[in-house]
């Protein structure tokens, strides 16, 4: 029997809730007939009758102040009063009558966010960091016009002060900077980082137009750079001999990362083989197989090469061998958490007055304390 009046049931209800929706709409509070609006009222609160004429009354205040001014001036206060007591009447649109639904719930989002902004407005207009840490972020930022906040705080960790990188951006203005690559890495990369090399060829053209190339092997998991050489003619002997080179006394990885560029032939892969490192091939148009490789060129470009002419393979072995000390032993890494790839084996005194080295002639500067 239960089973049998439940859908009644069910059916009922539903009758009950349309014929509740019907009767609400034919007695909406703008209707203009007064027999219809005073069965509307017979359906709600004391309460919400008692805000409905407030709300009109308000609106009668507005009105007559506003003497010969076509257009309506609303005051903060009038504002506030019409937003709170709408919100205490549930058919609040129909009592609007000279002003926009549209206008009040702009008001309403207005006055949001405001309160937010209040509210999250810092109590205290005290920086909580040092005015000398905000005068030498500025001078880090001045003297370094490729440097970002990401890279000063790791200069900034460096020196023993401890900042984030929200505080950094606060006091510099940061530099366009190159989107950033979307870097896939491989569980293999991550779990052997420590044994694992990766090599690549890159093209410079020098002032006359005559194409050098550069061969760079990098360690991937502290982003040291092995080794670096320069010629005009890269072959597979040559390309040999520079691994033979990067590899002294027993110093190898067991990977090593190439693409299935020509230049690494078959002597290479000998050479490769007889000193026990496991060749890597990356597919096919896919740099992120090899992305931190990929991403040390692009740092040589960007903070080296693009602010230098290059006159010849001599030249560019000066500029490369300075920069590459600066890399190895001075320049913090965000894949290493702000550590540099070579740390020194006596640390510097947490107090003391900063200097400032300049590298490749001041386009970069190692900050160090004074002994």
């Amino acid at each position: 029997m239960i089973a049998l009046f439940q859908p009644l049931k069910s059916l009922g209800k539903r009758i009950s809730q349309v014929m509740n929706y019907t009767f609400k709409t034919w007695t909406k509070p703008a209707k203009p007939s007064q027999l219809l609006g005073t069965l509307a009222d017979l359906n709600r609160s004391k309460r919400e009758l008692m805000a409905e004429n407030a709300l009109l009354r308000q609106q009668l205040i507005v009105l007559s102040r506003q003497g010969q001014l076509k257009r309506l001036q609303f005051t903060p206060l009038d504002r506030f009063l019409i937003m709170l007591l709408a919100a205490r009447i549930s058919a609040w649109k129909q009592a609007l009558l000279i002003l926009q639904p549209d206008t009040l719930l702009r008001w309403h989002r207005q006055g949001f966010r405001l309160f937010w902004k209040l509210k999250s407005k810092p109590k205290s207009t005290v920086p909580k960091i040092s005015p000398e840490t905000v005068a030498l972020i500025k001078q880090m930022a001045a003297e370094n016009q490729t440097w970002g906040a990401e890279r000063i705080r790791g200069e900034l960790l460096k020196l023993g002060i401890k900042v984030a990188k929200r505080t950094v951006q606060k006091y510099i203005k940061v530099p366009g900077q190159p989107k950033r690559p979307n870097q896939n890495w491989s569980p293999f990369l991550k779990n052997h980082a420590s044994e694992i090399w990766a090599c690549d060829y890159f093209g410079i053209t020098d002032i006359f137009f005559r194409q050098l190339y550069a061969f760079v092997i990098i360690e991937l998991g502290s982003r040291r750079i092995v080794h670096v050489g320069i010629t005009k003619h890269p072959t597979d002997e040559w390309t040999a001999q520079q691994l033979r080179e990067a590899t002294p006394f027993d110093q190898r990885p067991k990977y090593l990362i190439r693409d299935n560029d020509r230049k690494f032939g078959p002597e290479f892969q000998q050479v490769a083989l007889t000193t026990g490192i496991e060749i890597i091939k990356t597919p096919i148009k896919a740099p992120n197989a090899n992305a931190i490789c990929e991403r040390l060129i692009g740092s040589i470009r960007r903070e080296c090469l693009d602010f230098f002419l290059i006159v010849n393979e001599r030249h560019l072995t000066k500029v490369l061998k300075e920069y590459i000390q600066f890399y190895n032993n001075s320049r913090p890494h965000q894949g290493i958490d702000q550590q540099r790839p070579i740390e020194p084996k006596t640390l510097h005194a947490a107090k003391g007055e900063i200097l400032a080295f300049p590298v490749l002639g001041g386009l970069h500067h190692n900050y160090q304390r004074a002994a």
